[in-house]
Parts: structure tokens; sequence; C-alpha cells
């Protein structure tokens, strides 16, 4: 299982906790520092499209109006930070740690 997010966002540290004390094998994938493959963000986008862009992040409130209008493709090239945290890949992917993310791996 690897858990993408970045290490000081709240929400990634809790699910990291939650599915380690579950016994599941966590491997953590910072994107900040390992940003996301054009092929990853490619199979992300196709299993999410657009609401894998946080547009509640700090991040974005900082971009211009010009920079918002990029491509989701493109804003993630260039701001890894800006996708929704965190994404999990088991035996397929989800966003965001819900109820529902979490009854899926914790039960």
């Amino acid at each position: 299982m690897i858990l993408y997010g970045i290490p000081t966002c709240d929400t990634c540290r809790k699910a990291q906790r939650a599915l380690t004390a579950a016994g599941h094998v966590v491997t953590f994938r910072d994107v900040r520092a390992t940003p996301l493959t054009a092929d990853e963000r490619a199979e992300f986008l196709a299993a999410f499209g657009d609401k894998l862009i946080n547009r509640a992040s700090t991040t974005w409130r900082t971009l211009s109006e010009t920079d918002r209008a990029a491509p989701p493709e493109a804003l993630l090239a260039a701001h890894p930070t800006l996708m929704k945290r965190p994404v999990i890949r088991a035996d397929s992917l989800t966003l965001g740690w819900s109820a529902a993310t979490q009854a899926l791996f914790l039960s």
C-alpha cells in the first residue's frame, strides 16, 4: 500500500497511523520530495478528474487567476502540493480520508 501525500499534512498523518495500526504495511510517498510522474498524474486524473486538485489549499490561494486556469496536469506538475491528500494505492486508488475510505481499509 502506498500513501501519497506530504509529511506536514494532518490528514495524511492520521491516515498513515490508522492504516499501520490496522496492520497494513504503508509506504509513504512525499509528493513534494518525489513528485508524481507524468504517468502517475495521468492515472490519478483519470481516476478522480479535477477533484484531485485541492482548491482549498494554501498553494491554490497563492496562485494567480492565470495559473489557476491551467489544465490540472500542468498544475500538478508545477505545484505537487495542489494534490488533494491522501491518495492511497492498494487494490485500487482512493482519494481523501473519508468515512468510506476508512471503512474500506479499517474494517
